[in-house]
C-alpha cells in the first residue's frame, strides 16, 4: 500500500529516507538534500524528526527501510541509476498501486525544475494512473515528448496515450506522435516516419534527459492484444518467437533481444533514449511483468526502476 496519503504520513515517510541515508547508508546532510531535492536545514529537521518519532534505533524502525535496502541492491546488482521501491500491499492484486503515487511524486519533482528539461513518456496504464495523480503545474520551460503513437487501430485516440493528459495538467511544450501505434506495413511504418512533421519528434525524443516508461507482458491478457493493436494470431506468434514483454510497442525476448519481424517492423514508436546519456525509468510491478523487468534490466533497456517490495524482492531472487 501506498505511504503518500496524507501529509502526516508524507512526513514520516521523508524523515524514514533521510534517517536511513544519514544513520545506515552513512550520507552527510548535504548529500541527503541533494538526493531528495530538498535544502539542507529541510534534510537536518527530517533527520531530527526520525530520531525524535522513534524511527531511528539500531535500524530504522519504519516499513520504508526495508524498501531502501531493497532500492540500494538492486541499484548495487542492475547498475540502475534511480531506484524507488514501495511497500507492497499483500490484499491487493492491482499493478499500479504505490507505484503510480511514487512515479508521479518524481515526475513532478523533475518538473519542478527550473532548468529546462526535455522529458519523454511512454504509454500504458500505470503510465495514466502516475500522470493522472499530477497536480496542476505551469511548465513552460520544459518539453514533453511523446515516445509512441496515438491512434488506434479504429483510428479513435489511443485510450492509454498519456500525452495529452500530461499537457493538460502540467502546461509544458508537448510533442505527440500522429501515428498509428503499429502501422498496417513496414512500407507505411517507414513513409510514415519520414514525414517532416514526425522528423523533428523523433530527434526530440532522442534527446530526453529524462523518459517514463512502462513494461507490457506478453501473456494471454497482453495490453497490446487486449487493447487491440495486434491479433491474436500475432500475440502467439511473437510469444512462439519468444517475446516476453514490450516496451512502448517493442517486443523483446528473455535475453531482453528486440524479436525480429512479426509487429516490430510495423510499430511507429521512437526508440528508446540513450542510457548512456540519459535515465530510462520503467514503472513496472507484479508477478506477470517479473521477467519483462529482469529482461529489460539485464540487457540495460533501461536505468532506472519504480517498484514494490515483492516484485524487488523476486529480482534480486532471479539473479
Amino acid at each position: 500500500m501506498s505511504t503518500r496519503q496524507d501529509g502526516g504520513s508524507n512526513r514520516l515517510d521523508d524523515a524514514a529516507r533521510a534517517g536511513w541515508l544519514y544513520y545506515v547508508a552513512g550520507n552527510t546532510q548535504d548529500q541527503i538534500a541533494t538526493t531528495l531535492g530538498i535544502s539542507r536545514q529541510t534534510a537536518q529537521r527530517l533527520v531530527s524528526l526520525a530520531v525524535s518519532e522513534g524511527l531511528i534505533k539500531v535500524r530504522v524502525d519504519h516499513p520504508i527501510a526495508n524498501c531502501l535496502d531493497l532500492a540500494a541492491r538492486l541499484r548495487s546488482r542492475f547498475a540502475f541509476d534511480l531506484v524507488e521501491v514501495v511497500p507492497s500491499d499483500p490484499n491487493s492484486s492491482s499493478t499500479t498501486i504505490g507505484i503510480a503515487e511514487a512515479a508521479a511524486a518524481e515526475i513532478e519533482r523533475r518538473l519542478r525544475s527550473p532548468t529546462p528539461i526535455v522529458m519523454a513518456i511512454g504509454t500504458g496504464r500505470t503510465l495514466k494512473a502516475a500522470i493522472e495523480q499530477l497536480p496542476p503545474m505551469e511548465c513552460p520551460q520544459h518539453k514533453v515528448v511523446s515516445l509512441t503513437g496515438n491512434i488506434s487501430p479504429d483510428g479513435s485516440a489511443a485510450f492509454y496515450n498519456v500525452i495529452f493528459t500530461m499537457a493538460d495538467r502540467v502546461k509544458a511544450r508537448s510533442f505527440p506522435m500522429p501515428l498509428p501505434v503499429i502501422a498496417s506495413s513496414p512500407e507505411e511504418r517507414e513513409m510514415l516516419l519520414n514525414q517532416p512533421m514526425i522528423q523533428p519528434t523523433l530527434a526530440l525524443a532522442a534527446e530526453a534527459d529524462v523518459t517514463f516508461i512502462g513494461i507490457g507482458d506478453l501473456g494471454p491478457k497482453a495490453p497490446l492484444y487486449e487493447d487491440g493493436f495486434i491479433s491474436e494470431s500475432e500475440l502467439k506468434a511473437l510469444q512462439k518467437a519468444g517475446g516476453i514483454a514490450e516496451i512502448v510497442g517493442w517486443v523483446y525476448d528473455r535475453e531482453g533481444r528486440m524479436i525480429e519481424g512479426i509487429t516490430n517492423d510495423r510499430v511507429s514508436s521512437a526508440s528508446l533514449p540513450s542510457r548512456e546519456k540519459s535515465l530510462v525509468i520503467a514503472l513496472a510491478m507484479g508477478e506477470r511483468k517479473l521477467p519483462g523487468i529482469l529482461a529489460a534490466a539485464n540487457r540495460r533497456l533501461i536505468n532506472g526502476l519504480i517498484t514494490d517490495e515483492r516484485t524487488a524482492a523476486a529480482l534480486l531472487a532471479s539473479v
